[in-house]
């Protein structure tokens, strides 16, 4: 696991000025994620390694959403290391949510797109999730309600509504991801919506919009007309 050592620190003192005096847009992913593992690997060169990591999972949100275990295995590194990358990941979805955290949601919709893109866009695998509002349309609850295949998830009609009624929520967005990177809505996907709209009407519940992020961009059915 462990390259020969080397004297890194006049380069990453530099990466770090430029961060610093030029924020996040002065470095390059690679440099980004060169300066994550040199954290947890001082005295190692993390160019090579970080070049190879971001080729190997196909860009740098693949890389960033990877599972911790598949980052160690590609990049034979130590937890820590895997760590580093994580806990980055984890502090701007972090900063993101917050963004949409205790405010209405349909008032802050591109704040929300933005935290479900950078969550959910380059997950390898398809993840419905439902964003359970109160009667202000501020969120009470973001529930992982299934996780499928490569190109499908189940999704059960009656379950939705159940923990709507079990949360008092009074309206919900649907929300999942396409990992082929295309948002494009399927037959299938609109299909669900409008059962679930359906299912939803008669007990006053609104389903305000199914939004399918994929890495491509995003697609809402209530924009497309769809619903």
């Amino acid at each position: 696991m462990a390259d020969d050592p080397t004297d890194g620190t006049g380069h990453r003192a530099r990466l770090r000025a430029r961060l610093f005096a030029g924020g996040p847009e002065a470095l390059l992913d690679h440099e980004l994620v060169e300066y994550l593992l040199a954290l947890a690997l001082p005295r190692r060169d993390t160019k090579p390694l970080a070049k190879r990591l971001i080729h190997a999972f196909g860009g740098y949100g693949g890389l960033m959403t990877a599972d911790a275990e598949a980052i160690m295995r590609v990049g034979d590194v130590s937890e820590g290391a895997a760590a580093a990358i994580k806990i980055a990941q984890a502090s701007a979805l972090r900063l993101l949510k917050s963004a949409v955290r205790d405010r209405p949601v349909l008032g802050s919709w591109q704040a929300l797109l933005d935290y479900l893109h950078a969550d959910m866009a380059h997950q390898p695998i398809e993840r419905v999730r439902i964003l359970y509002l109160n009667g202000k349309n501020m969120l009470i609850r973001d529930e992982l309600l299934s996780e499928g295949s490569v190109d499908e998830a189940a999704v059960h009609v009656r379950e939705v509504i159940r923990h709507a009624l079990d949360y008092h929520a009074t309206a919900f967005i649907i929300v999942h991801n396409h990992p082929s990177g295309d948002p494009s809505p399927s037959s299938q996907d609109i299909a669900l919506t409008r059962q679930i709209v359906d299912a939803a009407k008669p007990l006053g519940i609104a389903v305000h919009d199914h939004v399918i992020i994929g890495a491509r961009g995003h697609s809402s059915l209530r924009a497309m007309g769809l619903m």
